[in-house]
């Protein structure tokens, strides 16, 4: 159970972090230079462009850019109390005194991009389709900590919370108001297929302009934006069939960024003169999951993997450093454990189980498996080691790691049986526990106590959530549960760090890597400190230099 904060000192932070105007400035957009168009090339389009039914990143791009939220976590990724969060549509905020609630004032000169007010009630909207039975995107699972929303006047919106918690600010973040002068004329049932969805009128720095489905998106600046006018006059999302034909593009000047370039395309992409690779850490991991449970009947015990010395012996059969390295290159670095180094820098310095085929020979003969078959594979009871490793078609690096640890646990006497499926096949086997290795891979954001959800043992929400090998462990389900309810990043942070090491040892899975993300931008560009987490966010700030403008950068014709 989950001890309450401390109230009088939950208030004494948040009001120390909020005291001066500066702490909530929002950037001067206006000192941007204007001008030029962008042309994002995409491997897929973006399904809905309004932020309460967001379910894939290409959503959420488009969806931020077209509205603006009450505020917006700061470039420094902070998560706890208030420190580093931008203003937005919420020109202000105060917590209550019993810390349960957050009070935003609406800044008086944000409007719609019909010219009309942005109003309380339009938050209240937000967070009433967000929570409805209706809507199957993915933000319900940040609005679970939000009791309700509600409008006393037209430019107060109170949050309220269901319990003390230092990510208060960071929950209400992902409440972007929708125009209810609008939506109140359709029912939240219908609202995913509006007429309003399909041509959304937002509050964000750029304003749809045009959608061709699957093929092409253009948003255009909204000149007299509230926050001022953003950098870029156009940006265009057009989708590729093919990660080759988009990279291809953003080398040929025909497009001006890729996202996340895969490590095959790098060397390539840095001949090119007029292509930038900008390089940042991942909030991604990879990893192969032990599953739990009888893949035959998921309510028994692993009758394999329930052992810990087992999954430690798989686990030091595998040469993750070595993996990489010929997966990757430079590219990539090897898993540190359940969760990402942006997050968590401090703990790179985890006891992993070492790489040691001796010791895994040795562990797996004491175990009884020291018989072997003709193949080489290793026997007990007539049973040969043998695991079926489930793998998504989609995933290139994981595909890999499946090969090259397939002839890895071969050489200690263990058959690895690869399944490689997809989206219809992988999602099946997965749901039905139909595996022994699950190659998962998890896109974490700054807000650490996901953890929860993706290691944590299976109970009440959000517990285990996510876990999708039905992996236990109490004594790291209390140390998460001691970090996640701890007031500052320095009193959770041993918590954390104790869950993580715990996990690593108990061999839940074996961590396979982080790629090093790399993205090609046009040369002309100029671009501000790369967001990992959220990139797009900063294209109003983006700008063309001058002395490389392209004909394309010329401003757009007003009819």
């Amino acid at each position: 159970m989950m001890r309450p904060l401390r109230a009088a000192c939950l208030v004494s932070l948040l009001a120390s972090l909020c005291a001066s105007l500066s702490a909530c400035a929002k950037p001067d957009v206006e000192s941007t230079p204007t001008g030029g168009t962008i042309i994002i090339a995409t491997a897929g389009d973006a399904s809905h462009l309004i932020p309460t039914h967001w379910e894939s990143t290409s959503d959420r791009m488009l969806a931020e850019l077209l509205f603006d939220p009450l505020v917006e976590i700061g470039p420094e990724r902070n998560v706890f109390g208030d420190a580093g969060f931008v203003r937005r549509l919420a020109s202000q905020w105060a917590w209550t005194a019993d810390s349960l609630a957050i009070r935003f004032t609406l800044d008086s000169t944000a409007a719609w991009h019909d010219g009309q007010p942005v109003v309380a009630r339009d938050a209240v909207a937000a967070f009433r389709v967000l929570k409805g039975r209706f809507n199957p995107g993915s933000l319900k699972t940040e609005m679970k900590e939000i009791d309700s929303v509600a409008a006393p006047d037209d430019r107060t919106v109170v949050v309220h919370f269901s319990r003390k918690s230092p990510y208060q600010l960071y929950f209400a973040s992902h409440i972007l108001p929708i125009p209810t002068h609008i939506t109140d004329a359709i029912a939240d049932s219908l609202l995913e297929r509006s007429a309003w969805a399909q041509r959304p009128v937002g509050s964000g720095p750029y304003r749809l302009a045009r959608r061709e489905p699957g093929v092409e998106t253009e948003l255009v600046a909204v000149a007299d934006h509230y926050r001022g006018r953003p950098g870029p006059d156009r940006i265009l999302f057009s989708t590729s069939p093919t990660a080759e034909s988009g990279v291809a593009r953003v080398l040929s000047g025909e497009a001006d960024m890729w996202e996340l370039l895969a490590p095959q395309f790098v060397p390539e992409a840095e001949k090119y003169p007029d292509v930038r690779l900008i390089r940042s850490e991942s909030f991604g991991y990879a990893f192969a999951a032990f599953n739990f449970r009888d893949p035959n009947d998921s309510s028994r015990p692993h009758p394999l993997l329930r052992e810990r010395a087992l999954r430690r012996a798989l686990t030091m059969a595998i040469d993750r450093e070595r993996n990489v390295r010929t997966r990757f290159g430079s590219e990539a670095r090897a898993g540190l454990g359940p969760f990402a180094r942006i997050n968590s820098p401090a703990d790179s310095d985890l006891t992993h189980i070492p790489y040691d085929t001796i010791a895994a020979d040795r562990v797996l003969d004491s175990l009884g498996w020291t018989a072997r078959n003709r193949d080489g594979i290793r026997v007990r009871n007539g049973r040969p080691l043998m695991f079926t490793a489930l793998v998504p078609e989609a995933s290139g690096g994981r595909r890999a790691m499946a090969e090259l640890m397939q002839e890895q646990f071969r050489n200690v006497g263990v058959d690895l049986r690869i399944v490689i499926g997809d989206d219809k096949v992988f999602g099946s086997r997965l749901k039905s526990g139909r595996f022994d290795l699950l190659f998962g891979g998890w896109g974490t954001t700054p807000l650490r106590t996901s953890i929860q959800g993706t290691w944590g043992s299976r109970g009440p929400d959000p517990w285990g959530a996510q876990n999708q090998a039905y992996y236990a462990n109490a004594e790291a389900d209390s140390a998460i549960a001691r970090a996640v309810r701890e007031l500052t990043p320095a009193e959770a942070a041993p918590h954390y760090r104790r869950a993580y090491q715990l996990i690593i040892d108990d061999a839940a899975a074996i961590w396979l890597y982080e790629v090093t993300e790399a993205h090609a931008v046009h040369a002309r560009l100029l671009t501000p400190p790369w967001r990992a987490e959220a990139w797009w966010r900063t294209i109003p700030l983006w700008r063309v230099d001058p002395a490389k403008r392209l004909p394309r950068d010329a401003a757009p014709v007003t009819p």
